[in-house]
């Protein structure tokens, strides 16, 4: 269904991006009618199956986010039902910000955290991460209007945008030659920035940034991906607690079974439908088609 959010020209829409955290489950397809073109997910596992919770922030599509219901979807969403059916456990979704995803996972008030989450170095020190199981590179976007970006250098003195905390920040952080640099708490609020003019671009995960523009189309928009898959930055993971072992080796076991049945590629193609893996490299760019 494409009504996941509007843009208003000067009021920030934010009834579904609301930042409150959810201490309940947040609604599943199981419990409400699924939206229109998904089908209703049922475990097949018994009641007496453990259940994971599961922290996810319901604000990035297309990997998390909810449905006209309150039902969580996405690509992540989908991942993790595929591993908890594979592995013997079910899940639970509980509706995070994306700063309180890492702590709540830290403090052991959730399981585990999957929502477009890259690999880091800091991360892996910090927190147990999962091995990867999406290719998910970093890209720019900006609006076609006299611009003319075609890598990360060149947005030097130009005014961008990222969502705090991501590694797009740290990667404009350690460049340091924008005119100035803002944060954001979702992605959809940094393109609410960038078609209203207040920003030249804005640097987010590539499939987000996709998704975005193909739901609305009306906008000119560029996006250029400036990660390969030999980058592990590029990579995407789940996040779990350092010394969680079994929940680690769990969900490293049904990536790997997923990855070889073709199950996550069923995944990839139910949401973006059949594309071709990007090859991305510091000077590629990706046009997005109206």
């Amino acid at each position: 269904m494409k009504q996941l959010y509007r843009i208003l020209p000067v009021v920030l829409s934010v009834g579904i991006f609301g930042c409150s955290n959810s201490s309940t489950p947040e609604s599943t397809a199981a419990e409400n009618t699924p939206a229109e073109g998904q089908e209703e997910f049922v475990s097949s596992l018994p009641d007496s199956a453990p259940v994971v919770k599961v922290a996810t922030t319901g604000t990035t599509p297309p990997f998390s986010f909810q449905d006209d219901y309150g039902n969580m979807q996405g690509i992540d969403i989908d991942s993790i039902r595929a591993i908890g059916e594979e592995q013997g456990f079910k899940v639970e979704f509980y509706k995070e910000t994306w700063q309180n995803l890492f702590d709540s996972v830290e403090s052991g008030s959730r399981d585990l955290g999957i929502a477009g989450i890259s690999y880091k170095e800091d991360r892996a020190v910090k927190y147990g991460l999962s091995t990867p199981y999406f290719f998910n590179p970093a890209a720019i976007m900006y609006i076609k209007d006299g611009l003319n970006v075609n890598s990360l250098e060149d947005l030097q003195g130009m005014n961008v945008e990222v969502v705090e905390g991501t590694k797009q920040e740290d990667q404009l952080k350690a460049m340091g030659s924008y005119s100035s640099l803002t944060t954001k708490t979702t992605p959809f609020l940094m393109y609410e920035d960038l078609v209203q003019g207040k920003v030249d671009a804005i640097l987010h995960d590539l499939p987000i940034l996709q998704y975005t523009a193909k739901n609305y189309p009306e906008y000119d928009v560029k996006i250029v991906p400036y990660e390969g898959q030999d980058n592990p930055a590029a990579q995407q993971v789940i996040l779990m607690a350092k010394g969680n072992s079994k929940l680690i080796n769990q969900v490293n076991d049904g990536i790997a079974k997923l990855k070889a049945n073709g199950t996550f590629k069923e995944i990839e193609t139910r949401w973006l439908g059949e594309t071709e893996s990007p090859t991305a490299s510091t000077s590629a760019t990706t046009e997005q088609a109206n």
